[in-house]
């Protein structure tokens, strides 16, 4: 049973199980406090840089953290997806979640890349190790998802996936 794991799905499934819960929690701090979950230590980078270079007024303020809480909540429902795709064997084996993978890691990566760039920019040095910390695993997953190739499919003894396998080396 420990062999029928891709590398791809097991390092997705730990990278689920960090940012599910981790940014579960920060989005859920900024929809019941706006202002004070945006100015917490995982979003200060976007607060300092709206409040700073945008200067956005209290109620642009919270559009922008409802927004930086909808982009974290869409990356966490692809993950939870991911993960209900994996615990079954037929569809991880054959890289059936690959595609819910990707867009978490699409979205995340494309949000962690741009808090970095204005933690860096509002310079907080704490926040900008976060979010590179967060964008690296997040990259490394996707280069292990775009390397691995899917499990082929078996021949079946009497000869029917024959025709499939051949079909598949044609190619």
């Amino acid at each position: 049973m420990a062999t029928n794991w891709r590398i791809s799905s097991f390092n997705g499934g730990l990278l689920a199980a960090y940012f599910i819960p981790t940014w579960t929690i920060i989005a859920f701090k900024i929809m019941i406090s706006p202002i004070h979950g945006f100015y917490e230590q995982p979003n200060v980078s976007i607060a300092i840089f709206a409040s700073d270079y945008l200067q956005l007024a209290a109620t642009g303020t919270i559009r922008a953290a409802w927004l930086l809480a909808l982009g974290r909540l869409t990356v966490v429902a692809f993950f939870a997806i991911f993960v209900a795709l994996i615990s079954r064997p037929s569809v991880r084996q054959a890289g059936g979640s690959d595609e819910a993978l990707g867009i978490a890691l699409g979205f995340g990566s494309l949000i962690s890349f741009v808090l970095m760039v204005m933690a860096s920019r509002a310079g907080e040095t704490a926040a900008l190790r976060l979010h590179a910390t967060e964008l690296l695993l997040l990259l490394g997953t996707a280069v292990v998802l775009l390397v691995e190739r899917p499990a082929k499919s078996q021949a079946a003894p009497d000869g029917s996936g024959l025709q499939q396998t051949q079909l598949l080396h044609n190619r």
